[in-house]
């Protein structure tokens, strides 16, 4: 798929640009040609003639080289490759690219591109959690800037949450993506899957018995397609989909937030079985027994995300899918959900526990919109996934 694709390469400052190292290999395992670009940071952690080595090409890592001017101009470099991607991508990277600041090589090429650009970020937890990273991120995302990853793990540091940067083969997966033929190609469509977990004390939570299979098989579905998915998941029982850029969260407070930093997108799936209540102050030290009797849990409401997406006064998707899962009356209660959440279409089931489908391997779903409801026969949920990819595509690209 990668064969005499030109990838150039940006590798910024940070201690995950040693993977960078295996990613020049496994693209150029696949045919692509990789050309690399070091800035001075990343010097501090990989050598140019490392790079250089694995790439088989020459490195570049100064704007003012007046040779490699002269051979191969900024300009031309940045819009020679089919694909640029930056990994790592840190927070200062991110942020001049955000403001349009041109200080450097890999800044200036940044800037002067007419390529696309995949961006794998990776930083301290802290730094991509910051109100300023996550601006930069919304407004990287709205000029139409493709992420992969971060992904939650342990920090160099020693901390732990989302900012270690994706595994090269995640990296290679989204590049392949990017490649993909398919009517979706240049896409940009959101899955939400999975439970939430909704705490009660640091080792107790609110759950559901969702695996997450269902918005697995879809998120799978229209990355085959071409589309380009953020797939916004809840703890679930299958792992993400390869090819994909994922964003794993635990409570529906989380999800709220994490689909907000994704949009703009041309459509939204909403496929996650998110919780309704959240316990209202969750204690931060394990409940105990107590002679005084049970403890007393208040509730309070979480976050309609599918609701808040479909009636946006402004950046509505194109397309807004819903998921109802019912155990009774199920057209009539998912087409009175249509209506109530403002969405285009639902994707109603019959998950009562003699169906099997809560957390099975097949589904049979209602698929209704303003026409009305079209049953579909039980199938695999990967089938259910593919199918429903498809009229997706059928929508957006006629």
């Amino acid at each position: 798929m990668l064969a005499s694709k030109r990838i150039l390469l940006i590798i910024g400052g940070g201690i995950a640009a040693y993977k960078s190292l295996d990613l020049i290999r496994r693209l150029r395992e696949r045919g692509a040609e990789v050309t690399a670009v070091l800035t001075k940071a990343a010097e501090e952690f990989v050598t140019p003639l490392s790079v250089s080595a694995l790439a088989g090409t020459k490195v570049y890592r100064d704007l003012f080289d007046l040779t490699d001017e002269a051979e191969m101009g900024h300009i031309q470099l940045s819009r020679s490759a089919d694909l640029v991607v930056v990994a790592p991508a840190t927070a200062d990277l991110m942020g001049k690219m955000a403001s349009g600041l041109a200080n450097d090589l890999a800044s200036t090429l940044l800037m002067a591109t007419d390529t696309p650009v995949l961006l794998a970020p990776a930083m301290n937890v802290r730094m991509w959690e910051h109100a300023a990273t996550q601006r930069n991120r919304a407004t990287l995302a709205a000029d139409g800037i493709a992420f992969v990853g971060p992904n939650d793990g342990d920090m160099a540091c020693g901390e732990y949450g989302p900012g270690r940067m994706s595994e090269p083969l995640e990296i290679v997966a989204a590049v392949e993506a990017h490649f993909a033929d398919g009517p979706l190609q240049g896409k940009r469509i959101l899955v939400t899957s999975g439970p939430t977990h909704e705490p009660i004390d640091p080792v107790r939570y609110i759950a559901n018995r969702s695996s997450g299979a269902q918005g697995t098989a879809v998120a799978r579905a229209l990355a085959s397609l071409g589309a380009h998915v953020v797939f916004v998941t809840g703890p679930a029982d299958v792992p993400p989909p390869d090819g994909v850029e994922v964003v794993a969260v635990q409570s529906a407070r989380e999800m709220a937030d994490a689909v907000q930093a994704a949009l703009p997108v041309d459509a939204g799936v909403f496929a996650a079985a998110v919780a309704d209540w959240r316990v209202a102050s969750a204690s931060d030290r394990k409940l105990k027994k107590s002679k005084d009797g049970l403890p007393v849990l208040e509730f309070a409401e979480n976050p309609d995300i599918l609701k808040t997406v479909s009636r946006m006064e402004q950046g509505r998707p194109g397309l807004v899918v819903g998921f109802a899962a019912e155990t009774n009356d199920v057209i009539e209660n998912a087409t009175a959900k249509r209506l109530r959440k403002g969405c285009d279409w639902i994707v109603a089931n019959d998950v009562s526990p003699a169906t099997g489908i809560m957390g099975g391997a097949e589904n049979a779903v209602i698929l209704i919109s303003d026409t009305g409801a079209e049953e579909w026969p039980r199938m695999s949920k990967s089938d259910v996934a593919t199918q429903l990819a498809e009229r997706i595509a059928a929508k957006l690209v006629g």
